[in-house]
């Protein structure tokens, strides 16, 4: 997919990362399970531009498994790395949902008829364009995002993320 898809003809979505799609960053942090940890984690975002955009926990007897997307990924992966958290980052996509009874069932039917995997799936906190959307991680970014693109659903970019309410 060079440019994320025909409606982004001319946009640049070229990362440090050698990806040339409008993928979102997840980062995964492993905390020790005990009262306090998820609120040491938040605070190190406090007095920064980055807001935590959706976020998922597992936990266990004895760790947590957290998941952040993050407003602005570059700055908080500085953060993550400040704090001395062994990090774990990923790429998932976003989507805009439809004005529907039943959007998420859009997505899933689009993405099963192109075969591809959904293995995580939660909200964005973050409304770009004023419209709610989700994280989805799936086996083949290429092929999700490309067929999204082809039965006309809005990605969410990093950049929408920066500038969401």
């Amino acid at each position: 997919m060079a440019s994320g898809g025909s409606e982004h003809a001319g946009t640049d979505f070229a990362t440090m990362r050698g990806r040339d799609y409008p993928s979102l960053r997840q980062f995964t942090v492993f905390l020790e399970n005990r009262v306090g940890q998820l609120l040491e984690v938040v605070r190190r975002f406090e007095g920064s531009n980055v807001r935590i955009v959706a976020i998922t926990i597992s936990d266990s007897t004895e760790c947590a498994i957290v998941r952040f997307v993050l407003s602005d990924p570059e700055q908080g992966r500085e953060v993550l790395e400040r704090a001395g958290l062994a990090i774990v980052e990923s790429d998932l996509i976003g989507v805009e949902l439809p004005d529907s009874s039943q959007p998420l069932l859009q997505v899933c039917t689009a993405l099963l008829q192109a075969e591809v995997n959904i293995t995580q799936v939660y909200p964005l906190l973050a409304r770009p364009h004023g419209n709610p959307a989700v994280a989805l991680m799936v086996d083949n970014v290429e092929i999700a995002l490309d067929t999204l693109a082809n039965k006309g659903f809005t990605p969410v970019t990093e950049e929408s993320l920066k500038e969401a309410d």
